[in-house]
């Protein structure tokens, strides 16, 4: 009978609970929607970063790619010049007209630097490839991982919104709170 009472408007203790339990399931529920509306932005906001994160990433690689590139070319002429300056050295131990096997030993040195030379390109190139895949491979990690940290804000945020059971739960323990208070009044 008392809850009765309470419920119906019967005296000070029943509009002070009234008026407790409307504030306590407005409040409750326009806390839950405030959290709703704060995932959604948090949601929103991480697209945008997301993608910009993207756009990052693809302008890092490009610009790993362009230098590799640029640094094959590089090595490729290089090459190529040592291979011109070995031959015209060949060329020139022929036309100095020494006879013998000294003649011999000299175009095998020559031979021998070139190789050399071009092996030390070679390394050098594979070891550009190496550190390019490296590269590449620490863009994409670094994106992941913000990728992950973006994922872990959206889910906290939306983890952040109390269920409909908890709001409810919340405003039956509050009015019960403010139903024997009431009551005691």
């Amino acid at each position: 009978m008392c809850v009765g009472a309470a419920l119906l408007g019967a005296g000070t203790a029943a509009t002070a609970f009234n008026v407790g339990l409307g504030l306590t399931i407005a409040n409750a529920f326009v806390g839950r929607a405030a959290a709703k509306q704060k995932a959604d932005q948090t949601y929103n906001q991480a697209l945008i970063t997301n993608r910009s994160l993207e756009e990052d990433k693809r302008q890092k690689q490009l610009a790993l790619s362009e230098r590799k590139a640029e640094e094959e070319k590089f090595a490729a002429q290089d090459k190529f010049a040592k291979t011109i300056d070995a031959l015209q050295a060949s060329r020139s131990i022929i036309a100095s007209e020494q006879a013998g096997t000294t003649v011999g030993l000299l175009l095998m040195d020559q031979d021998r630097q070139a190789a050399n030379y071009r092996e030390k390109i070679n390394q050098s190139i594979e070891s550009m490839q190496r550190q390019y895949l490296f590269n590449i491979e620490a863009t994409e990690s670094q994106f992941v991982s913000q990728r992950d940290q973006l994922q872990s804000s959206i889910n906290e945020a939306y983890n952040a919104i109390p269920s409909l059971g908890q709001t409810l739960l919340n405003i039956g323990t509050q009015g019960a709170g403010l139903y024997f208070n009431a009551a005691s009044i």
